[in-house]
């Protein structure tokens, strides 16, 4: 299996998603990228938990204030109307269920919901940080992630063998193969790649897609 999305085109259908208006925290990485996408007549105002609200984008090279930073450390710009505050407000925003979406990466997701996304086992490098509270704090929860790991095993498995980031927390997985979403702790598929069948998709998926109506095309441009 060759074809699949870049992760700039699943940031991209993660973005589309994202009501205008929403609060929206993003996870360190990879699903920094969804800021770039944000829809046409749709606004999301973002959070970062070292405490900034309604930031904008990277700053040009050369421009960087880099008293102005995100929760990875990376140079961010603030839109009309940015708040700074405390860190343990940042929290309390997220424990008080403020905050619309959290989309974040992924070691595995279960079908069930639960979502290891912290440490790679006792030979990884832990990565403990706000993912516990946002999983549990967000009102929706999104991963973005590959279908499978680098050495071809299912990320989207029957239940996770790596420790928990969350239980029963994730509702809807962005890939780079399909949008499965997890309903009545199962993956329910809503779209896939044209040219993959769902055989194909199913042979590297570690628990069983459920069709449940129609299974849409994904369908991203090129970003």
């Amino acid at each position: 299996m060759t074809e699949k999305l870049t992760n700039a085109q699943i940031a991209w259908r993660a973005a589309q998603d994202i009501a205008d208006g929403a609060y929206v925290n993003l996870g360190i990485g990879f699903p920094e990228m969804v800021a770039k996408f944000q829809p046409s007549g749709r606004q999301a105002i973002f959070h970062t938990e070292n405490g900034v609200l309604n930031f904008g984008g990277s700053p040009a090279e050369g421009e960087e204030d880099w008293d102005l930073i995100n929760a990875g450390k990376k140079a961010i710009t603030l839109k009309p109307g940015a708040s700074f505050f405390h860190h343990a407000d940042s929290f309390a925003m997220v424990r008080g269920g403020h905050l619309d979406v959290a989309i974040l990466g992924a070691y595995e997701v279960a079908e069930n919901g639960d979502l290891a996304n912290w440490s790679t086992g006792p030979k990884g490098v832990p990565a403990v940080g706000g993912a516990m509270d946002l999983v549990h704090g967000a009102k929706r929860v999104a991963v973005i992630t590959d279908h499978v790991t680098k050495d071809g095993r299912p990320k989207l498995v029957r239940r996770c063998s790596l420790p928990l980031t969350g239980v029963g927390c994730v509702t809807r997985v962005y890939t780079s193969l399909a949008v499965v979403d997890i309903e009545s702790q199962r993956f329910v598929l809503r779209e896939k790649l044209p040219k993959l069948s769902l055989d194909a998709l199913q042979a590297v998926t570690g628990a069983e897609l459920i069709i449940d109506g129609t299974v849409g095309d994904l369908i991203v441009p090129e970003v």
